[in-house]
């Protein structure tokens, strides 16, 4: 087995919205948050802004805790939703926590916008959070830490939780029509958990996810890794490089799109490096093993 290689993200773990966006269009926040035709409007808007190939969705990394039961601050139009008040005191209470009904609340009003925007054409990058980043709306992270130290089965338990609650919001995101999906758990990156603990993650649920997830997805998707799972998989020999020639050097962020039939898995760099540009006009997608 080779070494995990960390990925120095310069991108906090907030997506957020640029202020020269929010004050053109003519919403209330946070409301606009939390409604489908709004979150369109506005990711929209930050397609044309950042001069982008696709709208993006949410605008947050907290959906999913929150449809857990999380309390969530939703900020302003300068700051968006961000995790305020913990609603678990030990680990294992998370294992009591609610499945997400996708039918309501604020997840299923980002799936409405995602459909909407791809029934308008446009492609679609719909953002789903892994497991640590999810359980920072949830729980003070100490609490999990020390789970995993004293407790592995029960860490495992709720790793599966978490596995099947997002393969169900990737068969959700196919059924709204999403055709590019961005998974990441900077939250749960090298360095934070550290070597030993990060290729436990990777055995436990990183890899069985992943190959879920393959099956789940159709040939009119694709999935972009954060360059931190990417490299978990690659230092654990669960995955390996494939490079695809596009004839034509171009950005990061249009290749991805142009894999798109020809690859399930990419991840070399993260997408909110809209200007990362590709060398001799070659994409590295990730096979896994």
């Amino acid at each position: 087995m080779g070494e995990i290689i960390d990925f120095k993200c310069t991108y906090n773990n907030s997506i957020g919205i640029n202020r020269e966006v929010t004050e053109k269009v003519d919403l209330q926040f946070p409301e606009a948050y939390k409604n489908w035709d709004s979150m369109a409007l506005i990711s929209k808007e930050l397609k044309k802004h950042d001069k982008s190939m696709f709208c993006e969705l949410p605008f947050c990394h907290t959906v999913e805790g929150e449809a857990m039961g999380g309390i969530i601050n939703f900020g302003d139009e300068n700051i968006g939703p961000r995790a305020k008040d913990y609603i678990c005191t030990t680990a294992q209470e998370i294992l009591s926590l609610p499945e997400i009904d996708y039918s309501k609340g604020r997840i299923a009003e980002v799936l409405k916008a995602c459909r909407y925007l791809r029934n308008q054409g446009e492609n679609v990058l719909l953002y789903i959070s892994g497991p640590f980043t999810i359980m920072n709306v949830l729980i003070d992270p100490r609490h999990i830490f020390k789970t995993f130290r004293k407790n592995p089965e029960i860490m495992r338990d709720i790793l599966n939780k978490f596995k099947n609650e997002i393969l169900r919001f990737v068969e959700e995101a196919q059924k709204s029509g999403v055709n590019m999906i961005s998974y990441a758990d900077s939250s749960g990156g090298l360095n934070i958990l550290g070597p030993k603990f990060s290729e436990q993650v990777v055995e436990m649920f990183t890899y069985p996810l992943l190959k879920e997830m393959k099956e789940l997805v159709n040939d009119q998707t694709v999935v972009l890794l954060c360059p931190k799972t990417t490299f978990a998989l690659l230092g654990t020999d669960k995955a390996e490089w494939k490079d695809i020639s596009l004839e034509e050097s171009m950005k990061y962020s249009e290749a991805c799109i142009k894999v798109i039939g020809e690859a399930k898995f990419v991840g070399q760099m993260c997408i909110k490096n809209k200007e990362f540009q590709l060398k001799n006009g070659v994409i590295k997608t990730i096979n896994l093993l």
